[in-house]
């Protein structure tokens, strides 16, 4: 698979983005793929991550169009792998130099890109079916703490490690200005999400993300079988019948 790499782009000059942070993985015990994601603009959850079971993860940051997100995953459902997918955007896309792009596939391929326009300090770090990367970053330190903290336990469930790459990140300093917004984003094989939480505007999101996914997280089996089976109680009695 993926050998680990780093790039990052330096002293550029300022444009406008969102100053955003993100992990994005597959989990090769369960083959789920998901994005947590950060950024000092408004509702990040509703343009950063896209994410389709069995096809792949797709992250469109710096200037985030959700048009390309929709185009990275009709290439990936025709067979095209991340590093391909990413090389089709870049050649569609006239303003590729002020994005942050971040692909990885079904096989867990996985690919970036970090536009030269993007703001010091930008960059990625990609390794074996995983990814982070940000732009307007305190510095590359925190790309480090986010990579470590999303590898520190490959058995635990994606979305909490997910949760503590962009949390790690947060505490190594996040990006200039704070953040406003946070969501994380899990598909297993099921045509609905497994995990779809997102906080549009707080004073601290990463810890409100937290404390809302640390209440949803007992109940994402129930809300998971409530897809397919109406027969179910309401939660609070299926969770005392649980327990």
């Amino acid at each position: 698979m993926n050998e680990p790499q780093k790039s990052h782009f330096i002293e550029r000059p300022p444009g406008v983005e969102f100053h955003t942070f993100t992990a994005m993985a597959k989990c090769r015990r369960t083959g789920m793929l998901g994005i947590a994601t950060a950024t000092r603009s408004l509702a990040v959850g509703a343009r950063v991550p896209h994410v389709a079971p069995r096809l792949g993860a797709v992250s469109i940051m710096a200037i985030a169009d959700p048009r390309l997100g929709r185009a990275a995953l009709k290439f990936l459902d025709i067979g095209y792998k991340a590093p391909a997918v990413v090389e089709e955007l870049v050649k569609s896309d006239p303003y590729c130099e002020y994005r942050q792009l971040g692909v990885i596939d079904d096989d867990g391929f996985a690919a970036a890109r970090t536009g030269k326009m993007n703001r010091d300090w930008a960059g990625h770090h990609v390794g074996d079916g995983y990814i982070v990367l940000g732009n307007v970053l305190k510095g590359e330190h925190v790309l480090d703490a986010m990579e470590e903290a999303l590898n520190n336990d490959v058995d635990e469930d994606l979305e909490e490690r997910l949760m503590q790459a962009i949390e790690a990140g947060r505490d190594a300093g996040g990006q200039h200005g704070g953040q406003q917004s946070a969501a994380v984003l899990v598909y297993d094989d099921k045509t609905f999400a497994h995990v779809d939480l997102r906080v549009d505007v707080h004073e601290e999101p990463v810890g409100e993300l937290r404390r809302v996914f640390d209440i949803y997280r007992p109940a994402i089996p129930y809300y998971n079988l409530r897809q397919v089976d109406s027969r179910v109680p309401p939660l609070d009695q299926w969770l005392t019948d649980k327990n």
